[in-house]
């Protein structure tokens, strides 16, 4: 059972090493994280004030009901091409699997059929993922999937022994070929971010490594965006910016 948030597109993807790409979403539901240090304000359908990241209704169990459930694959597959079927491609469009915390799903035997389907069709698959979660490499095709590992910082709150995995990320970044690494920092975190940074790199295959501005609208964007670039400077990580954001704010949908 694959319990899906929404599925939307074409647009482009926002951040990343394919920042500018055109691309589909499928957006799975349910987190093994609350994010709550991202401060990003909401409220639940039963009227609770609270806080988590930017998409809080694909992790939120409150909001379960809007979900929705697919028993089969193909039934993502068709959700899909009613979306690309007003589009005309000279390629083939980059599959974006996200949350939530998509790898909850990846023992799921639809889930597995969902990234096979794409890649046998020669799409570009990328995960969107934090990496906490054990998983194990067992076909070949998933060694075709870019996996981008949002690891959690302190700055979220989340407790250091369930946000970093490196476990995970040593079998992610040794089965995959092009798969990296980014963190979200506020201008408020900076250094500190970078002595856990660099705590995380320890001990695991070399990689890129993205930084990426907190925020979930264009204002806090542009507030935090100059101390993050330089920072990037500073230690010769790369920059990504969350363009969705700067053009959407935290719009859903696009």
């Amino acid at each position: 059972m694959l319990e899906v948030n929404e599925i939307f597109g074409p647009t482009i993807q926002g951040e990343g090493k394919l920042l500018g790409t055109p691309s589909i979403f499928i957006r799975f539901g349910k987190c093994n994280f609350k994010c709550a240090g991202f401060n990003v304000e909401y409220e639940t359908p039963s009227g609770k004030k609270k806080c988590a990241c930017d998409s809080y209704y694909a992790v939120d169990m409150e909001f379960r009901d809007s979900w929705k459930i697919y028993n089969s694959h193909l039934d993502i597959v068709n959700e899909v091409d009613k979306l690309l079927k007003n589009f005309e491609y000279n390629y083939k469009i980059d599959i974006v699997i996200t949350g939530g915390e998509p790898l909850l799903y990846w023992n799921d035997l639809e889930f597995q059929n969902l990234l096979k389907y794409y890649i046998n069709k020669k799409h570009r698959v990328t995960i969107e993922t934090n990496a906490s979660l054990n998983i194990d490499f067992k076909e070949d095709y998933q060694k075709n999937i870019l996996f981008s590992m949002s690891v959690k910082l302190s700055n979220s709150l989340e407790p250091l022994k369930k946000r970093v995995n490196k476990i995970t990320l040593t079998k992610i970044l040794e089965n995959t070929k092009k798969s990296y690494l980014k963190f979200v920092i506020g201008d408020d975190f900076l250094e500190k971010a970078m002595t856990e940074i660099k705590d995380i790199l320890k001990d695991i295959p070399k990689c890129e490594v993205y930084l990426m501005p907190l925020g979930d609208t264009a204002s806090s964007i542009d507030k935090n965006s100059l101390e993050v670039v330089n920072l990037a400077i500073k230690y010769g990580f790369k920059y990504s910016d969350r363009l969705h954001i700067r053009i959407w704010n935290n719009q859903r949908g696009v």
